[in-house]
């Protein structure tokens, strides 16, 4: 199921993409006039919690709608509405893994990728949504960077989680870009600033739910900046895989539904061309990931 998040007339909601359409179900629209469930939470990190049944609800909700004389009132073209990330607020910090293709750790200047898992954090308030138009921040930053990921989305609490275990835990998968001000990375010798100004996390443009990737270890990663590839890696790559992530980040932190762990970037970021070319105002970057789809976003 691909779900995303979204706004109309100052009604935020979310739902599933219609099938063969340029749409979304607006499922707390369905539920408030149908009253189809004896409760739904209106909070996709709320209902997340509730693992699979959450996506069983959704279907319920989708279904009685289909058989309504009314369904067609229940979709919401995507023309019309505003994109939101489909996890509009994390519970915690963003979990970003630094280095984890080999490559990209080289053209950062390491002889090799870390033997260890190298974490950071990005503050909440950097989400941004799918087709969202964002600041370059050059008030503080002449060096700004792009860096697309796959996203993993928490679905269950969890500690200490075995690794044969992990993939109980995520819900599903989105995109991000892990945009980055170097020189303030570089400035304040570590990462939370120059990875956390606002706007710097962006999004989407679906959820997916882990059903539909039944293996996230080989997906294609491709970041274009107006319509240039720059970055065209596959999720093998990793040093730390997916499942690795989980079991590892869970031996020291608590995970929550909600929370989002970005998978680090494959090589081809600005900083790492020569000579560097960083993000300017103007510029256009579309992240791909197959099955999941394209985060666009304009700079100014």
């Amino acid at each position: 199921m691909k779900i995303l998040s979204f706004k109309l007339g100052g009604h935020v909601s979310f739902g599933p993409k219609v099938k063969k359409e340029e749409a979304v179900w607006d499922v707390l629209a369905i539920q408030n006039e149908l009253q189809v469930l004896p409760s739904f939470s209106s909070s996709i990190v709320d209902g997340i919690a509730l693992g699979f049944d959450f996506v069983e609800q959704i279907r319920k909700l989708v279904e009685a709608a289909e058989k309504s004389d009314r369904a067609e009132s229940f979709k919401r073209e995507f023309t019309v509405i505003e994109w939101l990330s489909p996890i509009p607020r994390t519970p915690k910090n963003i979990m970003c893994i630094g280095k984890n293709y080999d490559e990209h750790a080289k053209e950062m200047g390491a002889e090799a990728a870390p033997t260890e898992l190298m974490v950071f954090t990005k503050s909440p308030t950097a989400i941004a949504a799918d087709g969202q138009t964002l600041s370059i921040h050059a008030d503080l930053s002449s060096k700004m960077d792009y860096e697309g990921e796959l996203a993993i989305v928490i679905g269950k609490r969890g500690k200490n989680i075995p690794k044969n275990l992990a993939y109980d835990y995520v819900f599903g998968y989105t995109i991000a870009n892990d945009i980055t001000a170097r020189d303030l990375q570089e400035k304040h010798k570590q990462f939370f600033l120059g990875k956390s100004l606002e706007g710097t996390c962006p999004l989407g443009p679906y959820l997916v739910t882990k059903d539909e990737i039944p293996n996230p270890q080989d997906l294609t990663v491709v970041t274009k900046v107006n319509d240039e590839v720059r970055q065209n890696g596959s999720t093998k790559d990793m040093m730390f895989s997916v499942e690795s992530l989980v079991s590892i980040l869970s031996q020291h932190v608590t995970l929550e539904p909600g929370d989002v762990i970005l998978t680090g970037t494959p090589s081809g970021v600005g900083k790492g061309m020569n000579p560097p070319q960083f993000l300017k105002a103007g510029d256009t970057v579309k992240v791909s990931i197959q099955g999941i789809g394209t985060l666009v976003n304009h700079f100014e």
